[in-house]
This record gives structure tokens, sequence and C-alpha cells, in this order.
């Protein structure tokens, strides 16, 4: 069975070379506080399993995933277009509807518990290492496509797919620490277009009171 977690977003015909430009100096900005991606990717990892466990503590879990796609999930989407686009996925900045940019699905399922969404920080370990791994691929292969962006203003679809596998990795691993999906996130790495996705299987999801 699909993963109840769809990331996904087609690539652009033309890339604008000035888009590069400005990734270039907001990485410098980033830099010059203090990094790149590195201590924000690890500040995620705690901060979306806290922040899960800290609405599920106000709301209950039946609220909490009746207004997830207007509160969590969101912030989740958000977070997704602006790495996305300093992955040069997309020339869309960040600061649009991120829904105009990409498609973040999550199909809720299961009851999630404060405990248990805290207790994913550990369970996620393994694919925290794996993902750092592939973050140093694909800053490589960034910085690949931004050549290839200045030079002919688009770039291979292999590269291409393998950031946007890249990204729904990391889309899987956030909705399954926010407590939103119950399985666990699969090792494994989707490069293509992914179909729409499936609804929560009867029982699975809680209504909304």
């Amino acid at each position: 069975m699909a993963y109840p977690v769809i990331f996904d977003l087609d690539q652009q015909p033309k890339y604008d070379k000035m888009q590069v430009v400005i990734r270039i100096l907001i990485l410098i900005v980033l830099s010059i506080l203090g990094g790149v991606f590195g201590w924000a990717g690890w500040l995620l990892y705690l901060a979306i399993p806290v922040l899960a466990a800290i609405l599920i503590s106000q709301k209950g879990a039946q609220r909490y995933f009746g207004e997830a796609n207007d509160d969590i999930v969101k912030w989740l989407r958000i977070v997704a277009a602006f790495y996305s686009y300093m992955f040069l996925l997309t020339d869309r900045l960040p600061n649009e509807e991120p829904k105009q940019t990409l498609r973040l699905e999550i199909s809720p399922q299961g009851e999630p518990t404060v405990g248990g969404v805290l207790l994913r920080i550990i369970y996620a370990i393994p694919h925290a290492i794996v993902l750092s791994l592939l973050g140093i691929v694909a800053a490589l292969l960034a910085l690949i496509a931004a050549i290839m962006v200045l030079v002919q203003e688009s770039y291979p679809e292999g590269i291409f797919g393998f950031l946007r596998g890249y990204m729904r990795w990391h889309a899987r691993v956030a909705a399954y620490m926010a407590g939103l999906v119950q399985d666990y996130p699969p090792f494994a790495f989707d490069t293509g277009p992914e179909s729409p996705a499936l609804p929560a299987t009867a029982g699975d999801q809680p209504q909304t009171p």
C-alpha cells in the first residue's frame, strides 16, 4: 500500500538565472548567521514532534487531525516550499502560497499521543542519519543544477528527480514525526511523480468533534 504522504511538484521547462543569484545571497546570509541547512534541519527534527506534542495535549488527537490541514500541515508545506526553492526544484519564492508551488498531501491515520510522538525523535534517528548523508549528495547536485541554469536555464531531469526524491523522503519523515501517520516511513528513494494520496482507511481517521 502506498505511504499516506504525497509530495510532488513539476519540473519547470526553464529556470530564472536571477533566482540562482537570490539563492546564493540567501546562503551567504545564512552562513553568516551560523550555518546553512545543517543546524536548521536538526532544529526542525526536534521542533516538529515537540510542536505536535503540544498541540495534541491542548486539542486531543481528534481535533488535532481535524485542524491539521490549516495548522501543522500548513507549516510543513511552508518548510517544504522553502527547501524546494533552495534546492532549485522551483523558482517560486517560499513567501508565495505553498499549494501553488508543490503538492503535500497527508492522509491522517492512527491516534497519536503526546508520549508516542515524542518517542519518534528516537525512532526516526536512522532516517535522520541517512538523510544527512543524502543531503551531501543533494547539495552537490543542487550546485551542479545552479551552474547549468546559469549556462542554459535548465538542468537534467535526473538531477531534478533525485532532489525531488530527497525532499519526498523528508516530507514522509516530517509527517511521521508530527504524529500525522502511524506507519513508519519506508527507506525508499522514490524519484518519479506521484499519484493522488489514498484516503485514510475506515477507522484510522478520527472525525472532527
